[in-house]
């Protein structure tokens, strides 16, 4: 019996010291979700309950805050700053603060500039109140999150009298820029009808419903909606980064895309960011970088954004971002 006992204060006291090495502050404020809904679909059915508005904080120990890493993670949907924790550690020992800021619309893509300037508000609001460092500022983001990033730097750029962040530079992985594309992927999933049609039927819908009809009746909406756009000759929306420093992972994975979703290599992300840094490139931006995960096209593990994020060396991440700090 006292020999279970010791191992068990043995095990806690392993447990203990670990969590007192890694003793960051995290704090939470997020306010109660609306009594209502957003309709998402043309079925009676097809509504999403509103989500709690706010914001998770990571202080890390030292006094010293070099600088902010800032996630848009929706507060339910995203698992309430998943991605974001993965940082935490990584993030602590090097002296960033790490921030995820969530509006109230549930799988927001920032149709509205109200959300934006609700996000907006938030971030300067946890900066004053946490005294956080208005520099050395980088978004970060797979999925909606990543997308968020750049319509939120867009709405920075196009609106001087929101709070202005000082934008050093862009983590982004595996997610869709180009809007006109990926309308015409989900067409195309509906019309063969080869996997789980929620996704695409629900993104076709928020598009039509927000940008006025499809890429052939609206092209200019969407051309504008997107941050890169291949169909744009004159990707209008490039010049909002080339600025900032830009590290961008994606995952391919086209055997499995082939052979589970009969997908082909124009219904893939990879593709947008890609064409994004040529053209990043041919507007004056050198400082981009890409990563190629290569993911083992055998495995059971479902080749998602979000997935591939998960699947980033993070401590290399963390070295890329410092590096920026000596450019």
């Amino acid at each position: 019996m006292m020999k279970g006992i010791s191992k068990i204060v043995f095990a806690l006291f392993f447990v203990f010291t670990g969590f007192m090495s890694f003793a960051q502050e995290v704090v939470e404020h997020y306010e109660p979700a609306r009594r209502d809904s957003l309709r998402v679909g043309s079925g009676q059915k097809d509504l999403l309950p509103f989500i709690e508005k706010g914001y998770t904080l990571m202080l890390p120990e030292s006094k010293v805050i070099r600088g902010v890493l800032i996630f848009l993670e929706d507060s339910v949907y995203d698992e309430k700053n998943r991605s974001a924790r993965q940082l935490y550690e990584d993030a602590n020992e090097k002296s960033f603060a790490v921030l995820s800021v969530s509006s109230e619309i549930p799988l927001d893509f920032y149709f509205s500039e109200r959300s934006m300037l609700s996000t907006s508000t938030l971030i300067q609001t946890v900066f004053e109140r946490y005294q956080l460092p208005n520099e050395h500022v980088f978004f970060l983001g797979a999925s909606l999150t990543g997308h968020r990033a750049m319509r939120f730097v867009k709405f920075m750029k196009e609106n001087s009298s929101s709070y202005q962040l000082s934008l050093r530079g862009l983590v982004i992985c595996n997610f869709t820029l180009d809007f006109s594309r990926k309308w015409y992927q989900h067409k195309r999933d509906i019309r063969i009808n080869r996997i789980d049609l929620r996704e695409p039927r629900f993104i076709n819908f928020m598009l039509e419903s927000h940008l006025g009809g499809t890429p052939e009746t609206k092209p200019e909406a969407y051309h504008d909606f997107s941050s890169y756009s291949y169909f744009d000759e004159r990707n209008r929306n490039i010049s909002m980064y080339k600025e900032y420093a830009i590290l961008a992972y994606i995952e391919p994975a086209i055997k499995y895309k082939l052979s589970h979703q009969l997908r082909t290599l124009y219904e893939n992300n990879s593709t947008d960011i890609v064409g994004f840094l040529a053209e990043l490139e041919l507007a004056g931006n050198v400082n981009t970088e890409l990563i190629v995960i290569q993911s083992d096209e055998l495995s059971s593990r479902s080749k998602s954004a979000q997935s591939t994020w998960d699947e980033i060396n993070k401590d290399q991440l963390m070295s890329w971002i410092e590096g920026q700090l000596e450019n």
